[in-house]
């Protein structure tokens, strides 16, 4: 059996390729092996991490996304051996043809009787952004019935809405059995540890690359402690 871990959101740059990233190197830290493939047409920013050798899936025919060039993508997810994980990142542009043509095809119930697991995650962000991001997670939960993990950045700003947290949320509480998991992002100092993620990120570097870096000492230091934290924050989670 094999993992299979889609990254959607229907709303852009709230972090889904740093989630696809933090997946992506957290598995390989484990010696699992691991598959990436980007479907975003428009940002393929995970491809851009060539360590991680990514499928850069082409779905386009003209200026519209073909659905039928998502069958690729199937076959890519029934010949992953045992034990191997798959990590989708997928752009907001394809979020509803991706999720139409998962439902309309019922690909979810094909790979589980295959004997694949199916885990989906979206990004939930604070600030102008978070309206959309709920609105995307909802749509997860209503259309699809695996187990989801559900993102919390808070780079954007805190995530509340008339003082209550996430958890307090009408979205989480009456769907506290459709989700596998809270992954709290790293909340750090943005002068500092924040400066020191966003260069690393726009380097496409991982952390790894980066420890063995002629990068400052400091600068190490910080990228090691927050990926020492989001590594143990996925183990609690179950990842």
């Amino acid at each position: 059996m094999a993992t299979i871990n889609m990254i959607l959101q229907g709303k852009g740059g709230v972090g889904k390729s740093l989630t696809a990233s933090f997946l992506t190197q957290h598995f390989l830290e484990s010696g699992k092996e691991v598959c990436c493939v980007d479907t975003d047409p428009v940002n393929a920013t995970f491809a851009g991490y060539k360590n991680f050798n990514v499928t850069a899936l082409d779905i386009m025919n003209d200026n519209d996304v073909d659905p039928r060039k998502f069958d690729t993508l199937v076959e890519l997810m029934m010949a992953l051996p045992d034990d191997s994980e798959m990590v989708i990142d997928n752009g907001a542009a394809t979020f509803i043809p991706l999720a139409s043509y998962l439902a309309d095809n019922n690909v979810l119930e094909l790979l589980a009787d295959s004997g694949h697991q199916v885990n989906l995650h979206s990004v939930v962000t604070g600030g102008q952004a978070l309206p959309d991001t709920l609105n995307g997670l909802r749509s997860l939960i209503n259309t699809f019935d695996v187990p989801i993990y559900v993102w919390l950045n808070n780079f954007f700003g805190q995530i509340t809405r008339k003082g209550k947290s996430f958890e307090e949320f009408k979205v989480y509480k009456n769907n506290t059995n459709r989700l596998a998991a809270l992954v709290h992002i790293p909340q750090k100092k943005k002068e500092t540890f924040g400066r020191d993620l966003e260069n690393l990120f726009t380097a496409r570097m991982s952390f790894q690359e980066a420890a063995s870096s002629t990068l400052p000492i400091m600068t190490r230091q910080r990228l090691k402690m927050f990926w020492a934290e989001m590594k143990q924050e996925l183990l609690t989670c179950g990842l």
